[in-house]
């Protein structure tokens, strides 16, 4: 029995000192491969051309994945980044465009194109190249206007002509199916009620709408011409002739040369020089911020909020960014970042709809103990930050936006659409067994009785006074001016600035600019950007794939925008909108063309 432990011992000393030298030698190996590493940089060739595709739809912004391994889709901040990168890159001599059936919208092409700007301004070049600018609305040309150069394929389309969308209605589907729609809306502008409650665009909704189509126009034809050194009325003349041929569009000056893709890519490389290579976009910001993740600069939080706001927690989400802003995890994040001794000051990235109230009020609150514990907060707006998204952004101490960002729709809608009929037309019985005066309220079953009809404005009405005062205090605004300008009314960024609800026009490094002001960072220095939420480990990311949570789920309905007809996004749209019985802060009911 002895000499049979001694020789169970051997055997577990044996196998823990394998253990630990099969411990060592991974330690020395990694250390090893970061030598390695350092020794060789970020592993680019040392003459690169930038390759940019922009003809699929771009999100704002997207957590990366332990799992991403293959090409991936650009967003807008990781292009506005990684072109800050190669501005200051010797190897990168320039930057080559594929552009035109990406349908970007004019917020968008303005955030991208003031990058192309900044990076042209350092003297190297940006060649774009279209086989057709299939989409008449302008973001699509707008952004290629700020190449050097716009090549486009013989006898190619060039449609861009204006901007412009529609709108879904299902009151008239509800009447014929007897479905039941009680939407209670704070004000006349809330349009995300309407698609359930009308058979047309409303008069507000038809005036909102048309003007900031209006202001999308202006700053698109605006920014061609500044691009294209035309005046605005030559480039709008250009416009109302489309749909045209490419060699029309040359003669009137808005593109440079014809050609196929092959020959502008080799434009591209013949004026990079001797040895150029093409590197995607995704690729060069992979590695220089794998190069450059220890920088010694001032550190600022860029904290990136994209998708509609919903209460609880996504997970993090195992293939990537979530479409959601998930109340939890944007909050903790902020939070995160104002316990870092170390963050100087914080950017919110919003690109949002709005959504759920007390995710918001969340967020909004983690938002302030910020700003208390002394960490500056500057928003910088995408595309859309309206109603919830303007909700959380309301008490940043600087908020900055593009021309053509949609932002407002301070307001607040509730309510729901009852369907007990319209299930009993089709041979369906359906009831509802509750304890309770209110416990069946929210019952799709049945409409509401006067009682709760009643309790469900004052609720609406309460909401919307408390958000129409956090903004009044939050942008140091008379109560009565933000009442006046509220009323659930979209805006774009250029006619929210004079109203006091943004600070400033620009987009992401004017908001860096503001930043350094606030935390007393040198305008000239560089400085060091911390992302939030923070990326999750390998493991963590597969654990994840086998707990789903109800904000992943609702992130899981985002498959809508892999669809490419206009009128089935506006189906999906409105089916995803359906009202849920809560208070809800929305701005979904824009045109297709809009969001």
């Amino acid at each position: 029995m002895i000499a049979f432990l001694h020789w169970l011992r051997s055997i577990l000393v044996g196998t823990l000192n394998g253990i630990a030298k099969f411990a060592l030698v991974l330690v020395i190996l990694f250390a090893v491969l970061i030598v390695i590493g350092l020794a060789h940089g970020d592993g680019m060739p040392g003459n690169i051309v930038l390759g940019l595709d922009l003809r699929q739809p771009m999100q704002d912004s997207a957590a990366r994945s332990p799992f991403d391994f293959g090409d991936r889709k650009p967003t807008v901040m990781n292009v506005v980044l990684a072109l800050d990168a190669a501005e200051r890159d010797s190897r990168v001599k320039g930057v080559f465009i594929r552009v035109g059936t990406g349908g970007m919208s004019v917020p968008q092409a303005e955030e991208v194109g003031q990058a192309l700007q900044r990076f042209r301004k350092s003297g190297k070049f940006v060649i774009a190249h279209s086989q057709g600018f299939e989409n008449p609305s302008l973001g699509d040309y707008l952004v290629a206007s700020s190449a050097s150069e716009i090549w486009m394929q013989p006898k190619s389309m060039f449609g861009a002509s204006g901007e412009g969308g529609g709108a879904i209605f299902l009151r008239g589907l509800f009447d014929k199916i007897q479905a039941e729609p009680q939407i209670t809306k704070r004000a006349e502008y809330k349009s995300a009620a309407d698609m359930f409650m009308e058979k047309d665009f409303t008069p507000a909704n038809r005036e909102e709408t048309t003007e900031f189509l209006q202001s999308w126009y202006n700053a698109a034809t605006g920014g061609a011409a500044a691009g294209r050194k035309l005046t605005p009325q030559a480039v709008a003349a250009a416009f109302n002739a489309s749909p045209q041929f490419a060699e029309t569009a040359k003669r009137a000056g808005l593109i440079d040369a014809l050609g196929y893709d092959d020959d502008a890519k080799q434009a591209a490389l013949t004026k990079a020089g001797a040895g150029a290579k093409i590197v995607s976009i995704a690729d060069y910001g992979d590695a220089k911020s794998r190069a450059t993740q220890f920088g010694d600069g001032p550190r600022v939080a860029l904290i990136q909020a994209a998708g509609e706001i919903v209460d609880g927690s996504a997970g993090g989400g195992p293939f990537g960014g979530d479409s959601v802003i998930a109340g939890d995890d944007l909050s903790q994040a902020i939070r995160d970042a104002t316990k870092d001794k170390d963050i100087k000051a914080i950017i919110l990235r919003v690109d949002s709809p709005g959504g759920s109230v007390t995710a918001s009020d969340q967020i909004l609150n983690a938002v302030r103990k910020a700003q208390a514990a002394g960490k500056p907060v500057v928003v910088s707006m995408g595309t859309l930050a309206a109603s919830g998204g303007y909700y959380i952004s309301c008490t940043a101490n600087k908020i900055v936006a593009e021309p053509g960002t949609l932002t407002g729709s301070i307001g607040v809608l509730t309510g729901k659409v009852s369907v007990g009929k319209s299930l009993e037309l089709v041979g369906v019985t359906a009831k509802d067994i509750g304890v309770g005066r209110n416990a069946l309220m929210d019952s799709s079953l049945t409409p509401y009785t006067d009682e709760q009809w009643a309790n469900l404005n004052a609720q609406a009405d309460a909401i919307y006074a408390d958000f129409t005062q956090k903004v009044a205090a939050g942008r140091k605004l008379p109560l009565a001016k933000v009442q006046d300008i509220a009323r659930g009314r979209v805006w774009t960024g250029a006619d929210a600035k004079p109203r006091g609800l943004v600070d400033q026009l620009g987009g992401f490094w004017t908001a860096v600019a503001d930043v350094k002001q606030l935390a007393g960072i040198g305008a000239g220095q560089r400085v060091d950007f911390q992302l939030y939420p923070k990326t999750k480990g390998f493991w963590h990311a597969f654990n994840s794939m086998f707990s789903t949570t109800g904000a992943t789920m609702k992130a899981m309905e985002g498959f809508n925008t892999l669809m490419s007809s206009p009128a089935a996004r506006m189906v999906m749209r409105a089916t995803g909108d359906f009202p849920r019985g809560g208070v809800e802060m929305r701005a979904t009911n824009l045109p297709d063309s809009a969001y």
